[in-house]
């Protein structure tokens, strides 16, 4: 019987790795040799400029230590090579959050069936999959904030010295990763707090506080130096960045969060299609199903809670800010379905819940969208056609044929009406029209923006006289179109194209 229970174990766990390495390492050279992610390119090109002699990256929008590890783990630094080791190291550390997650879930849980299909839930959580394949910070900082509920449960059951030590390591590297990360110390802190409610040792709780953030801030400026040695440059960017998060500084990529109503926006636009709608709809009802006076569940939903309120009430709310709290709904779902005791039912709710998941990792085993869309164009539209499409994708469509395109910036129209009439003189004049994805149709159509609204208007009813012929989309979200979700989501990895022809040249 024992021997059972072993090969068992042993099975489930190289099944749920060998999810994890598919779902996390699948086409990680997805975009066919073109990157259109902006935190990707700008984290590749500051590699780029460090050397052996300087390592200084002259980018703060993000701390050191993802970059260092890409400078010294890319063997040849070449845009592509760093592009490819950025990728890499996402993919691993979210390899480590699925183990991470499973500790926090048997910890929780206890049994091993209920630990296994909460890790399934989340390993096929669709916006996990899809952040381990940028070669982002995220990834990371979701890393960060497991293990450091991961450990403070382990303080709360038994104080140990290494805990403290591994969570100021942990913690260190989140925050010379992003600074924001200081919210992801607070687990630590309340388990600390935790054990002096129980034992009432002030001295105790004061020396073991003490401990954990200097060593954290000691280890942070190590990871990452040069916010201290180039401190003028770090305060500048840090200015930005706050200046956009809170919508004092506007600018055009974050048009879509104009009048948006916080933590609504979460619900709306973000967690139906990052962790799919049978997940986040098995999750709240999963919240009513929670043990009581359970220490280790305070753990988790607090500093969830309080990452979800702080976060959610920002100006700016990309689907990346909320990244680090999407294992809490498979959580949550688990605690739901464990509820049901009809065992075929319950194996029914399961596969219906990965499905999300499964439909999501499609997109990358095909040639990128825009490569598809330039394909078709370059074999059906004939040369010196006059093409009129849109800046502020990161990287123009790329068209290989002989073709007089205009990228127009039509997120400088509404404040020129200089701009406009050339947008009209364009329109006379271009033979076809490119929407190549979301991005200002969706976020400039409202009074604030009276020419684009009006374009676009004009456009998609045909009164240009130009009417739809083809349109590229592998959706990414199963039950829901991506293009509604906040645009992050879509933009970068599946974004929708569409092409238009002109049929009536009198309008």
């Amino acid at each position: 019987m024992k021997f059972h229970l072993k090969t068992r174990s042993r099975f489930i766990g190289t099944f749920l790795l060998f999810l994890t390495i598919f779902t996390r390492f699948f086409k990680l050279d997805w975009g066919n040799g073109y990157y259109f992610h902006p935190d990707e390119n700008n984290m590749a090109n500051s590699v780029l400029q460090m050397s052996q002699d300087n390592l200084n990256p002259h980018f703060f929008a993000y701390g050191q230590f993802p970059l260092f590890l890409t400078f010294f783990t890319t063997p040849v630094h070449q845009f592509d090579n760093i592009i490819f080791t950025l990728r890499f190291w996402s993919a691993i550390f979210s390899g480590f959050s699925v183990l991470f997650f499973y500790l926090i879930a048997k910890e929780i849980f206890k049994h091993q069936k209920t630990t296994a299909f909460a890790t399934l839930l989340f390993i096929f959580t669709p916006g996990l999959i899809q952040f381990s394949h940028f070669g982002t910070t995220e990834s990371i900082l979701i890393f960060v904030f497991l293990v450091n509920i991961f450990l403070s449960l382990k303080i709360l059951d038994k104080f140990k010295f290494k805990y403290l030590v591994f969570a100021s390591l942990v913690s260190a590297i989140g925050l010379a990763t992003k600074i924001s990360a200081f919210i992801f110390l607070i687990p630590i802190f309340l388990s600390l707090f935790l054990n002096f409610f129980k034992d009432k040792n002030f001295i105790k709780f004061f020396l073991q506080s003490l401990l954990f953030f200097s060593f954290t801030i000691l280890i942070f400026i190590i990871f990452s130096p040069f916010n201290l040695i180039d401190f003028s440059s770090f305060l500048s960017t840090m200015k930005y960045e706050v200046g956009v998060a809170n919508g004092q500084i506007l600018v055009f990529y974050t048009r879509q969060f104009l009048n948006t109503l916080p933590y609504i926006f979460q619900f709306q636009k973000i967690f139906p299609y990052t962790n799919g709608l049978p997940i986040l709809f098995f999750s709240l009802i999963g919240i009513f199903c929670l043990p009581k006076k359970s220490k280790k569940f305070l753990l988790i939903i607090i500093p969830s809670l309080i990452f979800f309120l702080y976060q959610g009430q920002l100006f700016v709310k990309w689907t990346r800010f909320m990244a680090p709290i999407f294992f809490i709904f498979p959580l949550l779902a688990t605690c739901f379905l464990l509820k049901i005791k009809n065992n075929f039912l319950k194996t029914i709710l399961i596969i219906f819940a990965v499905l999300p998941g499964i439909y999501f990792l499609r997109i990358y085993s095909n040639t990128d969208i825009r490569l598809q869309a330039s394909n078709w164009i370059n074999q059906n539209i004939v040369p010196n056609s006059q093409i009129l499409s849109e800046s502020g994708n990161i990287i123009n469509l790329p068209l290989d044929g002989n073709y007089q395109a205009t990228n127009f910036d039509f997120y400088n129209l509404d404040q020129d009406f200089s701009q406009k009439l050339k947008l009209n003189a364009l329109v006379r004049n271009s033979d076809y029209i490119i929407v190549p994805s979301r991005r200002v149709f969706k976020n400039q159509n409202n009074s604030l923006f009276p020419y684009s609204q009006e374009y676009y208007q004009n456009l998609f009813s045909g009164s240009f006289g130009f009417f739809p012929i083809k349109e590229f989309s592998q959706k990414n979200s199963l039950f829901l179109n991506s293009e509604n979700a906040e645009e992050t989501w879509s933009v970068f990895d599946n974004p929708t194209i569409r092409i238009f022809k002109k049929i009536n040249n009198e309008v």
